[in-house]
């Protein structure tokens, strides 16, 4: 299935089931009316959805309605719990390189998460709006997983049981902001904005053979101003998404609707560019002594997409411009 919440006057949005070729679009409330309320009830919904599912990609919907990304907000506007790892070990790999730094023990054996804010994310249309210019604007490009409830102590396996949801997203990110953060050992709060998400959200299903042990195995394309910025694989993550959840529920219940992300798309060969800019940085530091490449300014206009063999944007595209809040001027 593919499903995505329109805008509306309530937070959470109206929830639609989205054709398959994302041509249209049909309001399911009469199903589930919010993503939440289907994420809490999917047991006894999600036969129904994927009956409407059918009917829509069959032509037999008269009240079907065309489907727009700019009418959406992010597929599940707000979540209890938002966790991104860095589950692609070469990104670390590389600021350690290029910042001299001491490897994290274990970080092969235990997936690096922190908890973010999960109460607001952006729609795919939406402006990054920053308070500063100066604070070292970046974008992160991610695959992330919307879960069922998964009780403490659960394995891995069973948590791949209960992905229900895969998410395209950016994660946006301060890095002038981050060293200090990072020292205190408390994890990043004034470093991250909120993130973004991609229009559409896919039932595993959906992905075929490109979602295989927890990966989506196809590439991430990434644009800055028009101009391609990488195309990082999926398959490169050292710990797929269940290995990530079962971690995080070993001493924690995990709650329907709670959303994992992979941390950056990163791959060992330089060919393939990456998804964020602090990697390019760490290359140039690297091969020249000091990074060349400038965090994002007014007006900058980042994408991300994701494209099947067949040439479908599976999740629809990520598109923000980068604006400076006027709040300031009025506080």
């Amino acid at each position: 299935m593919k499903l995505a919440s329109l805008k509306s006057e309530h937070p959470d949005g109206t929830l639609v089931i989205v054709s398959h070729d994302q041509a249209r679009c049909v309001d399911v409330t009469d199903i589930a009316p919010t993503m939440q309320f289907a994420l809490d009830n999917w047991a006894s919904c999600s036969e129904a959805l994927k009956a409407k599912y059918k009917s829509l990609n069959d032509g037999l919907e008269p009240n079907s309605s065309t489907f727009t990304s700019q009418s959406t907000y992010a597929p599940l506007p707000r979540s209890w719990q938002w966790l991104d790892g860095s589950l692609f070990l070469n990104h670390g790999h590389l600021m350690q390189q290029a910042f001299h730094l001491d490897p994290i023990a274990d970080a092969d054996k235990y997936p690096l998460v922190y908890q973010g804010a999960g109460d607001s994310f952006l729609g795919a249309k939406d402006d990054i709006v920053v308070a500063d210019l100066k604070h070292g604007i970046d974008f992160e490009g991610e695959f992330g997983v919307i879960v069922d409830a998964i009780p403490m102590g659960s394995s891995a396996e069973y948590a791949l049981s209960k992905i229900r949801l895969v998410v395209l997203l950016n994660d946006i990110s301060y890095r002038a902001l981050g060293p200090r953060e990072m020292k205190t050992g408390f994890g990043f709060v004034q470093a991250k904005g909120p993130t973004a998400f991609a229009p559409i959200a896919l039932t595993p299903d959906e992905l075929g053979e490109h979602w295989q042990n927890g990966r989506v195995c196809l590439p991430l394309q990434v644009k800055r101003n028009g101009q391609i910025f990488g195309e990082p694989l999926g398959q490169e993550m050292h710990f797929g998404f269940h290995e990530l959840i079962a971690h995080v529920a070993q001493t924690r219940p995990i709650k329907a609707g709670t959303v994992f992300g992979s941390g950056t798309v990163s791959n060992a060969d330089p060919a393939k560019g990456q998804a964020c800019i602090s990697e390019l940085r760490a290359k140039e530091m690297i091969q020249h002594g000091a990074p060349q490449t400038p965090f994002m300014q007014q007006d900058e206009v980042v994408s991300f997409n994701v494209i099947d063999p067949n040439g479908n944007s599976l999740f629809g595209v990520i598109e923000q411009r980068v604006t400076l809040s006027l709040a300031s001027e009025n506080i």
